[in-house]
């Protein structure tokens, strides 16, 4: 198990083997420009800059459970995804928006064992009522399919009405027209360790 002191001594090797004062200088004096947005998930497990290899300054990267959008809504109140897809889209001006999410999500696996029960004092279970139709599809799709098999038809389910959700924002509906953005769905495979892309000309996901 990772100590806090552990985590003191990964800073010092990351000072020692990575950090260069040039870069970071840089990366202060010209603020970030990063070209790709990616949200993903908080598990542990699914770090988007070390599964992609990117270096700091490339990604701005959100994470949430279950790697969700929610859709836009009129009423401003706490929402840090949309804020967090406003500010890359709007002041960062993001050429590109990934949707990434993984095999083996404990979000999409507490949605889909519960059959969408909903507890009204977890906040979990409301923000996972945003892929409610992707676990109910599945269950009317796929009534008979193992259990591994729902969990993974859901998790791409749901990055795909993620993708759906992006598109009722304005201001990314309006950059998408004008062709300045490009929306992703990735689906990061854990046991495999294979990266799939959904395919919009045959609605599947397969590898890139």
């Amino acid at each position: 198990m990772t100590t806090p002191n552990q985590l003191i001594q990964g800073f010092l090797r990351f000072r020692e083997q990575h950090f260069t004062d040039a870069l970071y200088r840089q990366l202060v004096s010209q603020g970030q420009t990063p070209r790709i947005l990616v949200v993903a998930c908080c598990d542990a497990r699914v770090d988007p800059a070390i599964i992609l290899d990117c270096a700091p300054g490339d990604l701005f990267v959100i994470r949430n459970v279950a790697n969700l959008v929610p859709p836009s809504e009129n009423l401003i109140g706490h929402h840090g995804t949309s804020a967090a897809l406003e500010y890359g889209v709007r002041n960062l001006d993001v050429q590109h928006i990934i949707v990434l999410g993984h095999a083996h999500c404990g979000g999409i696996r507490t949605l889909v064992e519960t059959g969408g029960a909903s507890n009204p004092d977890s906040f979990i279970d409301d923000w996972m009522h945003l892929v409610e139709d992707a676990r109910a599809g599945v269950e009317q799709d796929m009534p008979g399919a193992p259990l591994d098999e729902k969990l993974q038809a859901c998790e791409q389910r749901a990055i795909l009405i993620s993708l759906h959700n992006l598109k009722t924002f304005p201001w990314v509906r309006e950059r998408i027209e004008n062709g300045t953005l490009s929306l992703h769905g990735w689906y990061f495979d854990i046991e495999r360790g294979q990266l799939l892309s959904h395919d919009t000309a045959t609605n599947e996901f397969r590898p890139l």
